[in-house]
């Protein structure tokens, strides 16, 4: 009896050691997202955020702030880990944010995060949803959420897997992450990036960006739980959303810095200095 409770126990070790995944190196990223080599990576200087997917691979980002910063902004990657073009754009902007413009003066603390869903990322082949197939771009509390998330699932989805927002709002630590982060960091403005649309959708107040490079604007609607309807509708705080054309492959360098400077500009003149958002406002809720 004592030696099946042994055996039962060294399973259970090993069971919790397989579950907690450790961080990928920057040549495993440089492995599966294109237009990323190790060298880049290695220069974003990624820190643990203190957070962990479902299967205990911790979320990392960068912050670059300035000291005299009146805006605060959040860019988000791979909240869909199949669309890889997304966090290779932001590994792209950190490099760019620490080569600031003199043509766009803008002070700005920045916050990167290139991969929300690191378990879609490295699972094989890479998939939309986290490690317990759920959206989490539809996992977000928006109004209503209970009602219209599972309406829309099985009536607009016909219940894509793909799509499936999950049991409960906030069900998965990614999205309870990101609110953190908006609760915590009160961004300005949140940029989200997705593929493979090749558009520009915008939520929330201020004038949107007519186009980023060669992404024009082409708002597609809400959607219950997204990001963009909570944070931008719900909220109050400026969300961009950028759909890259591809999801497998990354814009040019040249296209990828027109986006860029056309970001720096447009946020430069709707939420420059003095202009306040309703992230100045945002409860501290748990």
């Amino acid at each position: 009896m004592r030696f099946h409770l042994i055996v039962a126990s060294l399973l259970a070790m090993v069971s919790i050691a397989s579950y907690a995944i450790p961080m990928r190196s920057c040549r495993d990223y440089a492995a599966k997202i294109p237009n990323v080599k190790a060298q880049l990576c290695e220069t974003a200087q990624l820190q643990d955020m203190q957070a962990r997917s479902v299967q205990g691979r911790p979320i990392w980002g960068r912050d670059i702030p300035s000291d005299d910063a009146h805006l605060r902004i959040l860019v988000l990657g791979g909240i869909h880990g199949d669309e890889m073009s997304s966090s290779s754009l932001v590994f792209h902007w950190i490099e760019m944010a620490q080569k600031p413009l003199s043509d766009t003066p803008l002070s700005v603390h920045w916050r990167f995060i290139p991969s929300i869903n690191p378990d879609g990322l490295f699972a094989r082949p890479a998939r939309r949803v986290n490690a317990r197939g759920v959206d989490l771009n539809r996992n977000f509390p928006t109004p209503n959420w209970a009602r219209d998330s599972r309406q829309y699932w099985e009536a607009r989805t016909r219940k894509d897997p793909r799509r499936w927002p999950g049991s409960r709002p906030l069900s998965e630590p990614e999205s309870r992450f990101l609110l953190e982060q908006m609760e915590g960091f009160k961004p300005n403005l949140i940029v989200s990036v997705h593929a493979p649309y090749g558009l520009l959708d915008f939520d929330g107040p201020s004038v949107p960006p007519s186009k980023l490079g060669r992404l024009y604007l082409d708002q597609v609607g809400i959607f219950p739980g997204s990001l963009g309807n909570y944070g931008g509708i719900h909220k109050g705080v400026p969300v961009v959303t950028i759909e890259l054309p591809s999801a497998s492959r990354t814009p040019t360098d040249a296209e990828m810095h027109q986006m860029w400077k056309d970001l720096l500009r447009w946020t430069s003149d709707r939420l420059g200095p003095g202009i306040s958002t309703a992230a100045e406002h945002l409860p501290n809720q748990h």
